[in-house]
């Protein structure tokens, strides 16, 4: 498996180096994280920076190691992060760029790319999170319409979005796996509520939403009716593989700064606690080479991240936990100050052991489709 670059990947990284280094310093302050609508035109207007630049369409046109290298170099520059966005750019988009007809493509890719759209993300339910597939929001095929009635739970950017790629039940008769649909539903239809859920951290990005006899258009379906499970793996395989890059770079550059911190305060003399930063340190360096190995790998399948998205899903899940925790233990009594963005990110870092898919979930996955041992009775 080769994992170096090629002399134009690194000609890109270079040129993109240069360009970061011109304009982030003239960026805006970013908004308070608790004003949403500032939020989304911040993230927008970098995004249409990004676009008129020409790096916007790196996520679906750039092949997996050019999308790597920016997502690596924009992190290691300090760029703003894809927010509100990152349903659009991340999950979304990728899936209507190689599931959607050339019409879809034509009508919901350009906005996002522009910047002047934000999608959410409909899956999980109350009842149905880690079983992503017992889902029970129905949609009713009523002439050109589907007729949608449920709802849905940590539903991201909900509050502050156009579109939501939404999973529904259009054969409650099918096996649970083959009666699901992916839709696209834009946000102003009637009959849909939204409600905005606050995290530990204080954060308000998702949200649950209640669905009541929306009507969204057939030709908003991307994929067969009853094919929407396969789609979906396709969504969630850009979420395990490449949507986490930027955030393994973040990690290791906060690794590093906890050990300038251990070296201040005189934590660094503690041996058990410098094995331990080792230790992460190797993690991460393995876990960087896992995402190379995974974007070598989608190159020489067609573009999609296959299933060892899933190995490193549940590794980096457990490693940025312990992270985060050793980041408290250099801090001590300092790491109770929330006004600390480590101390945020420590909050967050809970949830990764259940977003985007659990880390039982992701065992599942690796054990039945990489090593191909017998399903669970």
């Amino acid at each position: 498996m080769d994992l170096s670059y090629t002399p134009e990947e690194e000609e890109f990284r270079a040129r993109l180096r240069e360009w970061l280094g011109k304009v982030l310093p003239t960026l805006p302050p970013k908004p308070s994280p608790d004003d949403w609508p500032g939020r989304r035109a911040y993230d927008l207007g970098w995004q249409r920076m990004l676009h008129d630049a020409g790096y916007a369409d790196v996520h679906w046109e750039g092949t997996p190691s050019v999308r790597l290298i920016f997502l690596e170099e924009t992190e290691k520059a300090g760029a703003p992060y894809v927010g509100a966005n990152f349903v659009g750019l991340l999950h979304a988009g990728p899936t209507i760029a190689a599931e959607g007809t050339p019409e879809q493509r034509a009508r919901w890719l350009p906005p996002v790319l522009r910047g002047e759209e934000v999608w959410c993300q409909g899956f999980s339910e109350p009842d149905a999170g880690s079983d992503l597939a017992a889902l029970r929001t129905r949609a009713r095929r009523d002439g050109d319409d589907y007729v949608v009635s449920g709802s849905k739970i940590w539903t991201s950017h909900a509050e502050v979005a156009d579109w939501c790629e939404l999973l529904v039940r259009t054969d409650p008769d099918a096996p649970k796996h083959k009666g699901i649909s992916w839709l696209a539903m834009p946000m102003d239809t009637p009959g849909i509520t939204v409600r905005p859920l606050r995290t530990l951290a204080g954060s308000a990005e998702f949200a649950e939403m209640f669905l009541d006899d929306v009507r969204v258009p057939v030709a908003n379906r991307v994929g067969d009716e009853n094919d929407g499970w396969r789609v979906t793996m396709v969504t969630l395989s850009f979420e395990r593989g490449t949507a986490f890059v930027g955030e393994v770079v973040a990690c290791r550059r906060v690794l590093g700064e906890l050990a300038v911190a251990a070296r201040r305060n005189g934590r660094w003399d503690d041996p058990v606690l410098r094995r331990r930063l080792g230790r992460l340190n190797a993690e991460f360096r393995a876990l960087w080479r896992l995402t190379q190995w995974n974007v070598s790998e989608a190159e020489a399948s067609g573009g999609v991240p296959g299933v060892g998205g899933s190995v490193f899903k549940l590794r980096y899940s457990h490693a940025r936990q312990e992270l985060y925790d050793a980041a408290a233990e250099v801090l001590g009594p300092d790491s109770l100050d929330l006004e600390r963005p480590w101390m945020l990110d420590r909050l967050s870092s809970l949830s990764y052991t259940i977003a985007a898919g659990t880390s039982q979930i992701q065992r599942n996955i690796v054990a039945e489709r990489i090593l191909g041992l017998p399903k669970g009775r």
